[in-house]
């Protein structure tokens, strides 16, 4: 009977989980020879690429206030570049020569690679039940009063729109690649609720491929 009464529960959060934004890592990689080298003590240059300043900004203060940082310091592109800087591309060795001048170690690049919008069809469904949820077993009329909605109640669609982003962590002294993480995002809803979640995403998947110490 506990089970029966925990049934509408579930399904409610379901509903409320699927229509929540939410961003999950699809696949990571790091580098075989940095494994095990944790990013402690070194200087990061974070870089987000878009002409957006809202989101460059916002994001890149979100990733410096991160926690799981710890005591590695973070240097903003927006501190250290003109919000113009990127509707020209300098030559590499004069980019690589300013990102230096800031003492970063490393560089954390964030882009979107990809947007696509998805529809799907969300079938009707019951309203809200208050307790006891089990009292269809008082008859059938009850059982087929509660569940009728959910066969008769017309569905809807919905448009979801689903965003791929790729983070990238170079070292400077050796141009190399050294961790790189590409995540989705669905329906984020707004620009503050996206740029407070990613970086948290990315903080917990440093921790979980050994580059970051977990708290």
């Amino acid at each position: 009977m506990k089970r029966l009464k925990l049934l509408p529960i579930l399904l409610m959060s379901a509903m409320v989980w699927s229509c929540s934004p939410s961003t999950r890592i699809t696949g990571s990689w790091v580098d075989p020879s940095s494994k095990g080298k944790m990013l402690n003590g070194k200087t990061i240059f974070v870089a987000s690429l878009t002409s957006n300043i809202k989101v460059r900004t916002n994001l890149e203060n979100n990733l410096e206030q991160q926690p799981a940082f710890g005591n590695v310091k973070v240097v903003k592109s927006i501190d250290f570049f003109s919000p113009d800087f990127y509707k020209k591309i300098p030559p590499e060795q004069q980019l690589i020569s300013q990102i230096k001048q800031s003492g970063a170690d490393l560089i954390l690049t964030v882009s979107l690679i990809n947007k696509e919008s998805e529809t799907r069809y969300v079938p009707g469904g019951p309203g809200y039940a208050p307790y006891p949820y089990y009292r269809w077993y008082g008859g059938f009329y009850s059982y087929y009063n509660y569940w009728r909605p959910m066969f008769y109640e017309p569905g809807y669609y919905v448009t979801d729109k689903i965003y791929f982003m790729e983070t990238n962590l170079y070292e400077i002294a050796t141009n190399k690649l050294v961790w790189s993480a590409q995540s989705q995002t669905v329906n984020p809803g707004s620009i503050d609720n996206f740029v407070t979640t990613y970086p948290k995403v990315l903080a917990d998947q440093l921790v979980k491929d050994g580059l970051l110490p977990a708290k």
